[in-house]
C-alpha cells in the first residue's frame, strides 16, 4: 500500500464536497503537473490513502481518503470550454491522467502547516521542503500515521 497527499482549495472542492458525492466518491480531474501526474497515472493503486489537504489561506490536513480507481484519463483535458482543455490530449494520445478518490474521514480538528512544520519526526515530508507545489505527492507511512495522530 502506498500513502499520498493530495492537495485541494476548499472553495474548488473540500474534503466535505467529497463527503456529500454519491457514495463519498468523485474523479481527482485538472492536475497538470508532469510529477503529478505521473503519480497518479503509475503508481496510485487502489486502497491507497490519502492524507487530504485544504490549500489556501488556512493551509491544513484535514481528512483521509482512499483511492478508489486507479489512474486513468483525464476527461477534462478534452472538454472544450474546461478550464482544464488541453488540445494535444487527445483518446488516443492521453496527456493528463486522474484517479478516484472515495471519502474515508474528515479529521476532529485541521493539522494546519504550522503545526507540521513544527513535528520533528516530519522535517523530512515533501509538502514542507522549500518551493515544493506538488497538488499531489507521496507520503511514507510514518509521516502518514504522525499526522493521524497529530489529529486525535
Amino acid at each position: 500500500m502506498n500513502y499520498w497527499l493530495m492537495k485541494s482549495e476548499p472553495n474548488e472542492f473540500s474534503i466535505d464536497d467529497l463527503k456529500n458525492r454519491p457514495a463519498g466518491t468523485d474523479c481527482w480531474d485538472g492536475v497538470r503537473n508532469y510529477q503529478a501526474r505521473n503519480f497518479m497515472r503509475d503508481e496510485m493503486r487502489v486502497k491507497d490513502r490519502v492524507l487530504f489537504y485544504h490549500s489556501g489561506k488556512n493551509p491544513a490536513v484535514v481528512g483521509t481518503a482512499r483511492i478508489a480507481k486507479a489512474g486513468y484519463p483525464d476527461h477534462t483535458a478534452r472538454e472544450r470550454g474546461s478550464k482544464h482543455f488541453d488540445t494535444r490530449s487527445t483518446p488516443e494520445n492521453p496527456i493528463w491522467f486522474m484517479v478516484d478518490v472515495k471519502f474515508e474521514k474528515k479529521f476532529s480538528r485541521a493539522v494546519s502547516l504550522a503545526e507540521l512544520r513544527k513535528i520533528s519526526a516530519l522535517r523530512e515530508m515533501t509538502l514542507l521542503r522549500k518551493g515544493n507545489r506538488l497538488s499531489v505527492m507521496p507520503v511514507t507511512r510514518e509521516e502518514f500515521d504522525t499526522i493521524l495522530s497529530l489529529a486525535k
